[in-house]
């Protein structure tokens, strides 16, 4: 069975070959604002298909927008490890935003872990957008695992804290050991 895609497939701006994809937030940043009316963004369909994608080994991009898909992927895995730490959702809520704008790699970068996927930013205004963008993308990712992780009774899941050890693409975005 293959692993799920990105719907978001239109034409859209891009940031190296990534998809710069409008998003349902309120965090400032470079992505544009979703219309009225749209049900899902690119960290809906990622919150949804994680479960099911999080076991897949390889990952074949058919779009730039997977590429978006799979950087949230990998994320929503570091953030199910902190929480996994987390005795409420007071505390997961101060972990996850303090995580969303710690420093991380952006493409291009030695830290970075799927460098040989993602295009290094042509010059550094375009670096510094990505950055901004991966920031959003982290901020309101992190915020709505909360909601989901958290939503019921105000304890953790073991539905969703169960997947922290998984690790998609056998990739992750922090350093080995962290």
């Amino acid at each position: 069975m293959p692993a799920y895609h990105s719907c978001f497939v239109k034409n859209t701006s891009s940031l190296g070959n990534m998809a710069l994809l409008p998003l349902k937030t309120s965090f400032r940043g470079p992505a544009p604002t979703c219309p009225p009316g749209t049900e899902q963004d690119i960290i809906d369909e990622a919150l949804y298909f994680f479960k099911a994608n999080v076991f897949f080994r390889t990952y074949e991009i058919k779009s730039s927008a997977d590429r978006v898909l799979i950087y949230i992927t990998l994320y929503i895995t570091e953030c199910l490890k902190k929480l996994q730490k987390c005795a409420n959702q007071n505390q997961a809520t101060t972990e996850m935003y303090s995580l969303a704008i710690s420093k991380f790699d952006i493409p291009g970068e030695s830290g970075f872990p799927l460098n040989s996927v993602y295009a290094k930013p042509n010059n550094p205004t375009e670096a510094d957008q990505m950055r901004q963008y991966l920031q959003q993308i982290r901020q309101e990712t992190a915020a709505r695992l909360v909601e989901k992780v958290y939503s019921e009774n105000g304890k953790p899941s073991k539905w969703w804290l169960c997947f922290a050890k998984k690790k998609f693409m056998d990739k992750s975005l922090s350093g080995p050991g962290q």
